[in-house]
């Protein structure tokens, strides 16, 4: 089994990248973050022509998550449980596939909206931490894969590439990631790479991508079942180097 996340920064942008990628990779599930439009406006039909169902999250300009799966796929939830039930922001997918319990999400950033912003993106990870314990008392294996706006270690961004004023790498962040690794979760990149400079994620600004100043900032963490099936966790790089890219590339996971 083949899972894949990839915040795109715009779907209507990139539709041409994300084809050419599934033709290349043939993930099972591909799992996109910020697709910056509404669900009537996600280009389905080209995804579905290629082979794969689609199940959409979409908001105006902003946000934005579907699931693209070449294997039959039930939706479960596309919205985070636990939140408040008028929180409109688009950032939590959720299916059944072949078995297993796919999770997408794209959590919030936490550097706008002072300090309002930074207790939303903690209590999302609170949230997220409630649901991965659920789905582990009731025994389902699970991968929850996408953009978490979270570099775990110092290890995972270049030196001077973020202040240690971010979001992304304050230490109640840092915590809260922790608890849901503490619940029996696997970082999956971290599994089979325990070291090492593993960027996902490279600026627009001040020649990120040519000087490999770069963040791992997307994740999947694994249920203990299919961190025993894990194989394979890598960055595709390559698509950072095309014309108009993402600021972001996919991220790969081969189960057994």
């Amino acid at each position: 089994m083949r899972l894949a996340t990839w915040n795109v920064n715009s779907i209507r942008q990139r539709q041409g990248h994300v084809e050419r990628w599934l033709a290349r990779v043939q993930p099972d599930v591909l799992m996109l973050q910020e697709i910056k439009c509404q669900t009537p406006d996600f280009p389905a039909h080209a995804f579905e022509a290629a082979g794969y169902r689609c199940v959409v999250v979409g908001q105006k300009a902003y946000n934005g998550v579907a699931a693209l799966s070449r294997t039959p796929a039930k939706t479960i939830h596309t919205t985070l449980p636990g939140l408040p039930a008028d929180d409109a922001q688009a950032r939590y997918i959720e299916i059944d596939t072949a078995g297993v319990r796919v999770v997408g999400i794209y959590l919030p950033n936490g550097n706008s909206g002072g300090e309002a912003g930074y207790a939303y993106k903690l209590a999302w990870m609170g949230a997220l931490r409630a649901r991965a314990e659920a789905l582990l008392e009731d025994d389902i294996p699970f991968v929850i894969l996408g953009d978490y706006n979270v570099a775990p270690t110092d290890e995972d961004y270049a030196k001077g590439a973020l202040p240690a004023t971010d979001a992304l790498v304050r230490p109640t962040t840092r915590a809260s990631y922790q608890a849901l690794v503490w619940l029996g979760l696997t970082d999956a990149i971290r599994a089979l790479h325990p070291h090492g400079a593993i960027y996902t994620f490279w600026d627009y600004q001040s020649a990120a991508w040519q000087r490999d100043s770069g963040l791992r900032i997307d994740h999947a963490l694994c249920s203990p079942a299919m961190a025993e099936r894990l194989t394979a966790a890598m960055p595709d790089k390559r698509e950072r180097g095309e014309e108009q890219p993402s600021d972001h590339v996919p991220v790969v996971f081969d189960f057994a």
